[in-house]
């Protein structure tokens, strides 16, 4: 299946998703409706509500209450993005001024905590004590996360797996409670859960790898945000890890002196890329992104051949090879 085909079978789950985060989003305040649907409402893939759908489905939920609870990980994800854009101090979000630009900070952090909570009361909702598990052990990971990225501002010494850490603690982990959590709902036995909660993790490191890639390759208008957004926030990713660790002696000290500057311009910008580009640092990087897809679709072995099973390594091979 084409990823072109792939993406409309499920339109009309993307549609059922956005029609409950719609109806769910309501609030007695008028300026959390707004800032809710700027924000979710901007855009997005829908991805982390689609794998708790899919996941479920492989289980055998046959039901349509999924697409009700999948909201859950849509307003913990977009929560998530209006607390980084402050503290990153972001322009721009899924192609338009980031809600902090356009509310201010205080808005935009206080709405990002009415959606953590609303993630939070619909899972109260299911009635499953292993849900709520799962979804508190999830978000205190991702804060965690938020501080592990911060503590390694312009740390041009991160490893590479420090750099894992920081992207399992912010990203991949809510991949995992997605697949994880579907599972659960599914009524799937603990091989199962176990089997989709790895799956969703392997998928949610390389989903963030390849993020990091397009931060050098791709353009606004693809990719929603600034290409090089990155680097102007401090953020040393795996790219740059690569070409500190491969390149020349001068080389890396010229890449150590530009991304130390912050405000880079473009043409500075543009000396990193090459100077990256001349370690193969992106294609080494989107092998590594690869090599968690293939752990990803190994994760699938526990099911029989279906195609639910097929759909998910598709998206798993979609995900490594998107260009936005």
């Amino acid at each position: 299946m084409k990823y072109e085909a792939m993406l409309r079978s499920l339109k009309g789950d993307v549609d059922q998703i956005d029609r409950h985060i719609r109806g769910n989003l309501s609030s007695r305040v008028p300026l959390i409706n707004e800032v809710g649907n700027y924000i979710i409402l901007a855009g997005g893939k829908r991805l982390r509500s689609l794998l708790f759908v899919l996941s479920a489905r492989l289980c055998g939920y046959l039901g349509q209450l999924s697409h009700y609870y999948s909201t859950i990980f849509e307003y913990l994800h977009s929560a998530t993005l209006l607390h980084d854009d402050v503290v990153d101090g972001a322009d721009i979000r899924r192609g338009k001024a980031a809600a902090n630009i356009e509310y201010g900070n205080q808005a935009a952090v206080l709405v990002g905590d009415f959606l953590l909570s609303k993630s939070f009361s619909q899972a109260v909702e299911i009635g499953d004590i292993r849900m709520l598990e799962v979804l508190s052990n999830t978000t205190t990971m991702m804060a965690e996360g938020e501080v592990l990225e911060l503590v390694h501002i312009l740390n041009l010494a991160i490893t590479q797996e420090e750099y894992l850490q920081v992207i399992i603690s912010k990203t991949a982990i809510l991949f995992s409670a997605s697949c994880h959590m579907g599972a659960i709902f599914g009524r799937a036995d603990n091989a199962r859960q176990q089997a989709l909660k790895s799956y969703g993790l392997n998928l949610g490191i390389a989903f963030q790898v390849v993020d990091d890639n397009l931060d050098y390759t791709s353009n606004v208008a693809e990719f929603g945000k600034p290409v090089g957004n990155d680097l102007k926030e401090g953020k040393i990713t795996l790219p740059l890890i690569i070409a500190m660790k491969d390149g020349t002696t001068e080389d890396k000290t010229e890449l150590a002196s530009l991304i130390k500057k912050r405000d880079l311009t473009e043409t500075e910008f543009t000396r990193i890329r090459d100077l990256v580009n001349k370690t193969d640092a992106l294609p080494k990087a989107h092998q590594i992104a690869w090599s968690y897809i293939e752990k990803a679709k190994s994760d699938l072995d526990v099911f029989p051949d279906s195609p639910e099973k097929t759909l998910f390594l598709n998206l798993a091979s979609y995900v490594v090879e998107r260009k936005k």
